[in-house]
């Protein structure tokens, strides 16, 4: 019997998780952020919420970064977590960056769990970096659009800049091809895939918590008074 060759590890991990990735795209949350309906301290608290879930990523890569998986995928001008911080020092100034989010938590232990299995880590990589380099400049721009009287093009949306990367497309070919050349069994890549579904699904929490319209609701003055300033 003649056995079909495997897709692309880049291509089996794009489409195995289509479903799970439209499901994330199409949270309240994100639509409202596209449509420049967000509230400032909604946006904060996504901020907040994704300083845990990159403190935790790129503390589990540099630690498991010789592992051949990783090193695949590792590269330093990827790092968002000092973004993150700028952004909130915009975002929240003042308010200490910790959040109590059970979305966040969960995301943060699955990848702390992924990092005994470094394999794992690679979809959790490709899922945030990617989108980053991706569907980022789409959120800078709508953020822009919708708070162009706060000083945007200066502070606030560091987090969707890669000052190492002015090129985006070429430089996401070559992630893929990098992940198409890792060495995995194909019941790594079967898990990866699957992992991949995973960090999607925990996107989609994240994003269903923010959405929640109380969330840091009493710091909604607060911040767009500190906003106005």
């Amino acid at each position: 019997m003649d056995h079909q060759p495997q897709p692309a590890l880049s291509d089996a991990m794009r489409e195995g998780s289509r479903l799970e990735h439209e499901e994330a795209e199409a949270s309240p949350f994100v639509s409202d952020l596209v449509g420049g309906r967000a509230r400032p301290a909604q946006y904060a608290a996504y901020l907040r919420r994704l300083r845990v879930v990159y403190a935790a990523l790129e503390d589990a890569v540099r630690d498991r970064r010789e592992h051949p998986a990783v090193a695949g995928v590792h590269d330093d001008a990827l790092a968002r977590t000092d973004a993150l911080e700028a952004d909130l020092a915009h975002w929240a100034p003042g308010r200490e960056p910790a959040v109590a989010s059970r979305a966040a938590e969960a995301y943060r232990a699955r990848i702390d769990a992924a990092r005994l299995r470094p394999h794992l880590l690679v979809a959790h990589h490709y899922t945030r970096y990617l989108g980053d380099l991706s569907g980022g400049r789409v959120l800078a721009q709508a953020l822009r659009r919708e708070y162009a009287d706060q000083g945007l093009d200066s502070a606030g949306l560091a987090f969707y800049d890669f000052p190492e990367i002015p090129k985006p497309v070429p430089y996401k070919r070559d992630y893929r091809d990098r992940l198409d050349a890792l060495p995995l069994s194909d019941a790594d890549r079967a898990e990866v895939v699957e992992e991949v579904r995973r960090a999607f699904r925990l996107n989609r929490d994240l994003f269903a918590e923010v959405a929640d319209p109380h969330v840091d609701a009493e710091t909604d003055a607060e911040l767009s008074g500190a906003l106005d300033r």
